[in-house]
């Protein structure tokens, strides 16, 4: 019986998912490795979709893999900025699929379509970070009181970084009963 070394079997996942993705590329996502010398350091890009909040915009994303990939996830790091109950403030990913629920039978376009679609709706009980509270606030909000189309717009708009004091200021305006 001849056993393959993890790397080679990890770089042949890899070169695989690499030729579908250029033989089918999805819309929205793009993928593929940073250099020909290193097949475990990709860069991914998500493009928001349209009729969303994040329409048009463009997220960077830093994929780092293991020798031992498919059978351990990759480290997800966002080079955008972005202000996300799922994201750290080092752009870090933290959903379970990327930790404890991972499974071989993620590919990095399965994996790509899954963050994007946390971009539009957050996997708030996967949040470990501060913006989760803010997010169940500002959510628990929407759903219980009549707010603007305005102010619905700007509560979901989360990777905009640029909105951040808006939903500092909206957040400490509702908390204290000041509309």
């Amino acid at each position: 019986m001849v056993t393959k070394d993890p790397e080679i079997c990890a770089r042949t996942r890899l070169e695989l998912e690499l030729r579908e993705y250029l033989s089918n590329p999805p819309t929205n996502i793009s993928f593929g490795p940073v250099s020909d010398e290193d097949m475990f350091h990709w860069q991914g890009i998500i493009i928001g979709p349209v009729d969303t909040a994040i329409e048009g915009g463009l997220f960077h994303l830093s994929i780092r893999f293991p020798v031992d990939y498919p059978f351990n996830p990759p480290k997800v790091q966002f080079q955008t900025q972005v202000f996300h109950p799922n994201i750290d403030v080092n752009g870090r990913v933290g959903i379970r699929i990327l930790g404890d629920q991972w499974s071989a039978a993620l590919s990095v376009e399965k994996l790509l379509l899954s963050i994007s679609s946390i971009l539009l709706d957050p996997i708030v009980l996967d949040g470990h970070y501060p913006v989760s509270d803010l997010y169940w606030y500002e959510r628990n909000y929407c759903s219980s009181k009549k707010t603007t189309r305005l102010e619905k717009q700007l509560l979901r708009c989360w990777s905009r970084i640029k909105l951040l004091p808006m939903i500092r200021n909206q957040s400490d305006r509702f908390k204290s009963g000041r509309r």
